[in-house]
C-alpha cells in the first residue's frame, strides 16, 4: 500500500463548495442576520422542509430536508427565511464567472459547488485555491471552502474537513494516510444502504476494505460496485472533469383517465410516481438536488414548481415529502381539477 498509483500523479483537481450557500446569500443581503441561527425554509407551511442551515442553527442539529417543524423544535430561537431561488443563481452565476477566470475545464455541481482541473495552469493547485476563496470573498462577501487533491473523490471529502472558509490539500503521498481512517460512508456513492450493508462485514473505515477479501465482498455486492468500493478506498479514481457535463433530469408522469379533484388520490398518485422514479434513479446510479412537480390542470393549463436543496436526495420518502410540499403549497391542486401530475429529479450526478 506504500507505492503511488500513477493515477495519483496526472491530475490537479480543486473542488470549491460554498458554506451554508443559500444562508449565506441571506445574511449578505441583510447583515442584521449575521451570526444568529438562520433557517431557509417557510416556517408558515406545517409540512415545509429545510433547504439549508447557518452554522449557528446547526449547533442545534438543524440540517437539510428536516421539516422546518421539526427544525424549530430543535432551535425555537431560529429565524426562518423563505428561499429565494432567482437570487441564489443570480449569485452563482458570479461565482462560476470567477471560476472560469481561472481554469475553462469545469464541472459544475450545483448552484454553489464545483469541480475545476489546473492540471495545465503553471500555479499550485493550492495557490488556485487560495486564489478562488479571496476573489469570491472580495467580490461578493461570501465564504468558500476547497480541497485540492489528484482526483475528484478525494478533493470532494477534503472541502468538507475545515468548513467554513477551509482549505484541505492532500498531495499523492499522503492520499493513502487521507484516506486510512476515513469513514466509508464518505465515499461517494455510498448511501445509508450500502452503509449499513458494509458495518455488517464489519467495514467502517476505508482501510478495513483494503484487505479485505475481493471474492467474499463480490458475495455481498455485484462485481461492479466491489471494483469501484475498493478503489475509492484506497483514494483512486480516474474519473475526469467533465466540462461539456450534460445536466439531465430523471422523472415520470401520470395522465388521468378522468380529472381528479381529490387532494389525498393526488398525493397518492404522486408517492407512486415518486417510488417510480426512485427506482430509476437507482437503476441509472444517480442522484440529484432539484425536485419539479408538473401540473396540467382540467382546461390544459401546465405549470411546474421547483425545489433545490443543498444535498442529493437519495431515498423515496424524501423525494415524496419535498413533492407533496410543492403539490400543497405552491399549485391549486385540489381546487382546481388535474388531468396530469409529474415529478422528475434534476441537477444529477453519478451515484458510482
Amino acid at each position: 500500500m506504500s507505492t503511488i498509483h500513477p493515477s495519483l500523479l496526472t491530475r490537479k483537481i480543486v473542488h470549491i463548495d460554498m458554506d451554508a450557500f443559500y444562508a449565506a446569500v441571506e445574511i449578505k443581503d441583510n447583515p442584521n442576520l449575521k451570526n444568529k441561527p438562520l433557517v431557509i425554509g417557510d416556517i408558515t407551511h406545517t409540512r415545509s422542509v429545510v433547504c439549508t442551515a447557518s452554522y449557528e442553527a446547526r449547533q442545534f442539529g438543524v440540517h437539510s430536508a428536516m421539516s422546518c417543524h421539526h427544525a424549530k423544535q430543535r432551535c425555537p430561537q431560529a429565524i426562518f427565511v423563505p428561499p429565494r431561488f432567482e437570487r441564489y443563481k443570480e449569485i452563482s452565476t458570479h461565482i462560476h464567472e470567477i471560476f472560469a477566470r481561472f481554469t475553462e475545464k469545469i464541472e459544475p455541481l450545483s448552484l454553489d459547488e464545483a469541480y475545476l482541473d489546473v492540471t495545465d495552469l503553471p500555479e499550485y493547485a493550492t495557490q488556485i485555491a487560495k486564489q478562488i476563496q479571496h476573489t469570491i470573498f472580495q467580490e461578493l462577501n461570501l465564504s468558500c471552502s476547497a480541497g485540492v487533491a489528484p482526483n475528484k473523490l478525494i478533493a470532494k471529502i477534503a472541502s468538507d474537513y475545515k468548513k467554513p472558509a477551509g482549505l484541505t490539500v492532500v498531495p499523492p503521498q499522503k492520499v493513502l494516510a487521507f484516506m486510512q481512517h476515513l469513514k466509508v460512508g464518505k465515499l461517494h456513492g455510498v448511501g445509508k444502504v450500502t452503509e449499513q450493508r458494509l458495518h455488517q462485514l464489519h467495514i467502517y473505515l476505508c482501510e478495513d476494505l483494503w484487505n479485505f477479501s475481493p471474492d467474499t465482498l463480490k458475495a455481498h455486492f455485484s462485481e461492479r460496485s466491489s471494483a469501484w468500493l475498493t478503489q475509492y478506498a484506497q483514494g483512486i479514481d480516474e474519473r475526469p472533469v467533465c466540462v461539456d457535463r450534460v445536466r439531465k433530469s430523471c422523472g415520470c408522469e401520470d395522465t388521468f383517465e378522468e380529472d381528479i379533484s381529490s387532494l389525498s388520490i393526488l398525493a397518492d398518485k404522486l408517492k407512486q410516481l415518486c417510488e417510480k422514479n426512485m427506482h430509476r434513479l437507482n437503476a441509472k446510479r444517480v442522484n440529484g438536488r432539484t425536485v419539479t412537480l408538473k401540473i396540467k390542470y382540467h382546461d390544459f393549463t401546465s405549470i411546474t414548481r421547483s425545489l433545490t436543496l443543498d444535498h442529493s436526495v437519495r431515498d423515496v420518502n424524501e423525494l415524496f415529502e419535498l413533492a407533496l410540499t410543492l403539490l400543497q403549497e405552491k399549485t391549486q391542486a385540489g381546487v382546481i381539477p388535474v388531468r396530469l401530475i409529474g415529478v422528475s429529479v434534476s441537477a444529477l450526478m453519478d451515484n458510482t
